[in-house]
């Protein structure tokens, strides 16, 4: 299965709990994710929480198609992962690395995409990219919400 992976380092001004409380949370990803409108069917377990998020896509402006992926989170002491499965044959690892530094967080932001076909996987890799990029800063101006 065809798959590239894309990194980003960034600073969020919020203390490392209350950034990892709030990536643990699925509600937290709707607008942190720039297509997330949703989630639903949260079921939380000892280190496990899984989920349905509805993502919003747009095309030629007017035709929406809401994508309902299955996300599952795991937590540690010091990060973030997650695994998606979206239909189309598409499937995601994520992994969020949460460092002290200074008053805030330096995040790590690992994602790699797997598809079934390369054309399938050249598209979902340049629109998790874009969100991975967003992701950033929107969780950087929510950081006065996390403290």
């Amino acid at each position: 299965m065809p798959s590239t992976t894309f990194s980003n380092v960034f600073h969020v001004p919020a203390p490392p709990p209350a950034v990892l409380a709030h990536l643990s949370e699925p509600s937290s990803y709707i607008g942190l994710s720039p297509l997330v409108v949703a989630v639903r069917d949260v079921r939380k377990e000892p280190g496990v929480t899984r989920y349905v998020s509805v993502e919003r896509f747009r095309f030629l402006g007017f035709i929406t198609y809401d994508n309902l992926i299955e996300v599952t989170l795991r937590t540690t002491e010091d990060s973030v992962e997650g695994e998606v499965d979206s239909p189309g044959g598409v499937r995601l690892v994520y992994r969020f690395r949460l460092t002290p530094d200074g008053a805030g967080t330096e995040v790590e932001d690992v994602l790699t995409v797997h598809a079934t076909l390369a054309p399938v996987l050249w598209y979902a890799a340049r629109k998790a990219r874009q969100v991975q990029l967003a992701r950033a800063g929107i969780l950087a101006a929510r950081a006065a919400t996390l403290t």
